[in-house]
């Protein structure tokens, strides 16, 4: 699929990783996901292999199955963005020239971790990603995972680089979100990474989200996006309300307990997670399940699903 703005518009998915009692990752599972995230309705692209995927725990073989898994049962319907990010800019650029790209429409890669580089290195790292990554790449600041914040002069700077094509936001700081709308290139892409914002974020000029609570609730989320998206605020805002318990549960006990827990309720997986992630407590399942009964999502025959 040849990449365009209207691509990675509205809500993307930020797919979960299932996995098996066992610790490997239940690809009958990720099946019933990508379907059920991409009704019509839901989703209109996916991200894989992000951190809501669990990542960070992945070995760069199990990405790569997970990758392909994904492609199939995509069969090509939703543009779709492969999750390659760390700290180290030369094994990022050594894995674009192994990774297969076939089937694969945008990278999603976040801004490096832990070792805290200053703006200059950050620079330095996508624009080393940029020029050899054979896909358009989509920047992911998130602050509170990387420990480190990228500025709004460091986003516009990198923006001017014809294969940076837009940027997941999820640092929380509107301010600093306003001054890239206000300064961006036209075609360049600001994206909210945080569900609840992405209201406000759309008003100041993003064209959508990547969404967490989409896993569970896609065409609800979606449709709020959607209204946003037209202008329909009073719509949109109403449905927000309706999702703010909900996504409050999705981060209690850290991201993605939470969404594991609701697509397991949904019946679409377990709610397993990798250590040093655990699985959501059982008191925190109940307010899970109680809050998707606000948004209209019960078990798994009334997802539209079967187990």
């Amino acid at each position: 699929m040849k990449y365009t703005s209207a691509s990675f518009t509205g809500i993307g998915v930020a797919l979960v990783t299932p996995f098996e009692h066992s610790g490997n990752i239940d690809y009958g599972a990720l099946a019933r996901l990508v379907h059920y995230v991409s009704q019509p309705g839901g989703a209109d692209f996916l991200v894989v292999a992000g951190s809501t995927g669990e990542a960070a725990t992945l070995n760069t073989l199990e990405k790569e199955q997970l990758l392909q898994a994904c492609i199939r049962f995509n069969g090509g319907k939703l543009p779709l963005v492969f999750g390659l990010g760390g700290n180290d800019t030369a094994k990022q650029v050594r894995l674009l020239s192994e990774t297969d790209w076939e089937g694969v429409d945008a990278v999603l890669s976040v801004s490096p971790a832990y070792n805290k580089p200053t703006q200059a290195g950050i620079i330095a790292h996508f624009t080393a990603i940029a020029d050899k990554c054979p896909v358009p790449v989509i920047l992911y600041n998130v602050p509170g995972r990387t420990a480190s914040n990228m500025s709004a002069e460091t986003t516009l700077a990198l923006a001017q680089h014809p294969n940076i094509i837009g940027i997941k936001e999820a640092s929380g700081n509107l301010e600093q979100c306003i001054a890239i709308a206000a300064a961006k290139p036209k075609d360049f892409l600001l994206i909210s990474g945080d569900d609840l914002l992405t209201l406000p974020m759309i008003a100041i000029g993003a064209a959508g989200v990547i969404s967490v609570m989409g896993n569970a609730i896609p065409v609800q989320f979606s449709g709020m996006v959607r209204n946003a998206l037209k202008g329909n605020f009073t719509e949109a805002s109403h449905d927000l309300y309706s999702m703010v318990g909900l996504n409050s549960l999705m981060y209690e006990e850290g991201n993605p307990a939470g969404v594991k827990a609701a697509l397991e309720i949904a019946g679409i997986c377990e709610a397993g997670l990798r250590l040093p992630l655990t699985e959501a407590s059982e008191g925190l399942k109940r307010k899970i399940k109680d809050a998707l009964a606000v948004v209209g999502v019960f078990a798994g025959e009334k997802a539209g699903v079967s187990r």
